[in-house]
Parts: structure tokens; C-alpha cells; sequence
């Protein structure tokens, strides 16, 4: 039962051709594909230019379990090396952006266990929680300092096509700073047990009940994290959990005009996305493509009336030509709520505020959500 969620999720999507809404043609995905490992740019950061040619040229369709194989071929390489970490990279490529069809689904599952390998060796260890919400089961993980004393505490979301190990992952470095954290999947990806839909919020915040009970964690330090997908539960839990977070990072996150119908219909015309992402969205709300609009018009934040609720203290990160979420939507959320907002955004910067040759992801986070956090929280940022 544990992944009968996403065996119906695929079942309901694969009636349709597996290039269908793909965005590009196979050699214009290859291209792009290419071009983005060969400056270690999102989603290929880590793997290595010369293997991914190797892996694009044995596609010869845009078939999904052809895709998975031919990843998952670097990734069983890896693994009989136990180079786990590596393994990991190329499996979770290898399911990219979704597990949508068996092969994506078995590539899936092969990255959970490649990292659940990977992470025997962290020290701290990788704590795996399963919290039980309404009928299924939200899985997170949770790293908690060496040092004595109740830690400050991060909680970070992954977004539509990212995963909690990611999030683990970049918010690793906080561990030695003394921090704990929390890391989950997005509703509707991974493993949240749920799909995409107004109030899913509720099984964050049924994790946040149990895992910031724990004695080891200082209360009145905890800040939330999100990006993408992740960025739109954490401005929902900003206002739903103000009570219990010091501060909010929320990193391009769709708020309103992202879920208009207009947008809905420019969906297959995205080139910033690299592919498959009217497929992405199918999937994380377990709806077909004739219910996919008024699946998503329902998640506005200023339909749900959630704007005009008081906030906590936020940074808002953003590119000025994000093509995925509009820069209306930074500007709606910071005229929103009753806390200040801070908000750092690249004027020529695309999706997450990324620009590939002067401010890729890892220097955005080095430089600009680290140093924000430690400073709310009135750490030393050296």
C-alpha cells in the first residue's frame, strides 16, 4: 500500500502518449538537457556532463520507462560501487519530474534506497518519521545536532519536482551549526501520502505537532523554508502556523496569478521548465487535463482569503523573469499580511531567482537565505 497513491496517480495519466505535453522534441530536449549539465544547472546539478551524454544518447524516444532506464543504468553503476550519494543523483533524474509510469516509479524507489544508504554514514544520523494523517502517511526526515540544549530548527518543503532528500541535502550545513531539521515533500510529490488540494497544509502541520514536541528543540527558534512549490505551503503555513515560527524563506512562490486559467493554458509552452511539465502538475494534483484548471484556480491564496491574514516575518525570493511564477505574484504577497518582509529578487533572474552564470542555486542559498536566517535568529552568520 505504500505507493498505491502513486500507482493510481499513474494510471490515471498514462492513458494519454507518453511525449504528449513533453514540451520539446527529443533532440531539443537532449540539447537543453545537455547544455544545463554542462553548466551544473538545476535539475542536473551534481551529475556529470560526460555521463549524461552517454545517458541522452541511448534515448531514442520520449518514452518515460526508457528515460528511467537509461538513468537508472548510471545509477545501478554507481551503486555497485556504493557511491551512494552519486546513485542517488542519477536515480532521482531518472523519475524526473515525476514517477508517472512504472520505470519512473522503480527509479524512484531505487533513490530512496540509494540515500537511504547514503545517509548510514551521516553523523549525526538521518532520523526517517512517519506520522499517520487521515488514512495515509506523511515521511520526513529529521537530523538533530550533536551539541546539548534545545537547537534552533529548520523545516524545509521541497517543491514539484524536488524531493526532501534535496532538501536534506542543502540544509545539511546547518547541522554543524548546532541546528536540527526537518525535511518534507511537497503535497502531491514524494512521499507526502497526499495529493495536491486546498488544506493539504494540515498534514505539515500535523508533522510540525509531533516532531517540534521533542524536547531537543528550542520552540521560539524555528524558521520554515520553501521554494517553488514548496515556497506556496510556506507562505500558507506563514499564516496557518505564525504562532510557531520565528520566520518564514519563501523562494518563488506561487500565490495567485501562477493558478489563473490563463496560465494553466500557457503551460505547455514553457521553455524554462526543461520538460514534462503539464505532466508535473497532472500528477501533483491527481486530476487529467480537463480538470486541471479548476484544480489549480482553487489553490489561489487570494481566493482562499489567506492574504489578508497576519504573517510571519518572510523573505521573499525571486527572479524578475521567472517564466513559472509571475513577478505579480512577489509583489501581491508582499503587500500581504501585517509582518515586514524582506525581499531579495534578481531583475534578470528566471525561476527560484537563478541565473545560471552569475547566481546559480548554491550561491543563492550561500548568500542570500543562510545569512537571513542566522540573522533572524540572531546567530553569528561566520
Amino acid at each position: 500500500m505504500r505507493y498505491a497513491y502513486l500507482l493510481a496517480a499513474i494510471a490515471l495519466f498514462t492513458m494519454a502518449p507518453c511525449g504528449a505535453q513533453s514540451g520539446r522534441t527529443l533532440e531539443e530536449l537532449k540539447a537543453e538537457t545537455q547544455a544545463r549539465a554542462d553548466r551544473n544547472a538545476y535539475p542536473l546539478i551534481g551529475l556529470k556532463a560526460d555521463e549524461v551524454r552517454e545517458a541522452l544518447s541511448r534515448l531514442t524516444s520520449l518514452d518515460r520507462d526508457e528515460w528511467a532506464a537509461s538513468w537508472s543504468q548510471l545509477g545501478d553503476r554507481y551503486m555497485a560501487k556504493k557511491d551512494f550519494h552519486q546513485a542517488w543523483l542519477y536515480y532521482s533524474f531518472a523519475r524526473w519530474p515525476v514517477p508517472n509510469s512504472p520505470g519512473k516509479l522503480r527509479a524512484y524507489e531505487k533513490a530512496l534506497e540509494a540515500y537511504q544508504a547514503h545517509a548510514k554514514r551521516f553523523d549525526p544520523p538521518l532520523e526517517v518519521v512517519r506520522v499517520p494523517f487521515e488514512g495515509t502517511e506523511v515521511v520526513g526526515y529529521v537530523r538533530m545536532p550533536k551539541t546539548a540544549g534545545r537547537a534552533p530548527f529548520v523545516i524545509a518543503i521541497a517543491g514539484l519536482d524536488s524531493r526532501k532528500e534535496e532538501m536534506l541535502e542543502r540544509f545539511s550545513p546547518f547541522v554543524d551549526r548546532g541546528f536540527g531539521i526537518l525535511a518534507l515533500d511537497s503535497p502531491g510529490t514524494g512521499q507526502s501520502g497526499m495529493k495536491a488540494v486546498p488544506n493539504a497544509d494540515k498534514s505539515l502541520s500535523r508533522v510540525m505537532d509531533i516532531v517540534l514536541a521533542r524536547p531537543g528543540i528550542d520552540p521560539k527558534r524555528v524558521v520554515l523554508y520553501g521554494g517553488s512549490y514548496g515556497g506556496y505551503w510556506a507562505t500558507i503555513l506563514a499564516v496557518t502556523e505564525k504562532g510557531r515560527l520565528r520566520a518564514v524563506v519563501a523562494q518563488s512562490p506561487p500565490i495567485a496569478e501562477t493558478f489563473s486559467r490563463a496560465r494553466t493554458a500557457a503551460l505547455t509552452s514553457n521553455r524554462e521548465y526543461l520538460f514534462d511539465y503539464v505532466p508535473a502538475q497532472l500528477f501533483t494534483y491527481g486530476v487529467n487535463m480537463d480538470q486541471l484548471a479548476d484544480a489549480r484556480e482553487r489553490m489561489s491564496l487570494k481566493t482562499r482569503g489567506l492574504l489578508d491574514q497576519p504573517m510571519a516575518p518572510m523573505l521573499v525570493i525571486a527572479g524578475a523573469l521567472d517564466t513559472q511564477v509571475p513577478i505579480a505574484d512577489i509583489d501581491l504577497l508582499l503587500r500581504s499580511g501585517d509582518s515586514p518582509k524582506d525581499l531579495w529578487v534578481h531583475p534578470k533572474g528566471g525561476h527560484m531567482g537563478r541565473d545560471a552564470k552569475t547566481w546559480p542555486d548554491p550561491l543563492i542559498f550561500k548568500r542570500v537565505t543562510t545569512p537571513w536566517i542566522l540573522r533572524m535568529l540572531e546567530l553569528d552568520p561566520a
